[in-house]
């Protein structure tokens, strides 16, 4: 697999008060591949062009990070097509019945009771930009 996210990483360790942070300097690589990405060939990356998540921390251009090779379970942030258009929703699965909802009141419940419904993946991690 190719390091296209590899970045380094500097930490502090144990230190607390005044003294100097050069004394607990430590430098290592991060490989946000090994990170965030468990199923190389069925992960995807996604821009958000919704704010039907915002309830959840996931906003308008954010990029979520999507693995298809997971189990989409009741409860996980999900990919979906539903009425032909992908969506980002959280299933809800009671007694057989399947619904994708959203986590911003001014949205309704996907009922996903058609043929025009598919499961395409789980939503493992939520990258935005901060301030």
């Amino acid at each position: 697999m190719p390091n296209i996210l590899r970045t380094e990483i500097r930490e502090f360790e144990g230190t607390t008060g005044f003294e100097s942070p050069a004394q607990d300097y430590i430098e290592r690589k991060l490989d946000l591949n090994a990170r965030y990405i468990r199923h190389p060939a069925a992960t995807f990356f996604m821009r958000v062009d919704s704010d039907a998540m915002t309830g959840a921390g996931i906003y308008r251009g954010d990029v979520i990070i999507v693995d298809r090779a997971l189990d989409a379970k009741s409860g996980k942030i999900v990919v979906a097509v539903a009425g032909g258009e992908l969506v980002v929703r959280r299933l809800h699965i009671v007694d057989g019945a399947t619904s994708l909802m959203p986590e911003n009141s001014n949205y309704e419940p996907i009922p996903c009771d058609d043929e025009d419904f598919a499961l395409w993946g789980v939503v493992t991690e939520v990258i935005h930009e901060v301030g």
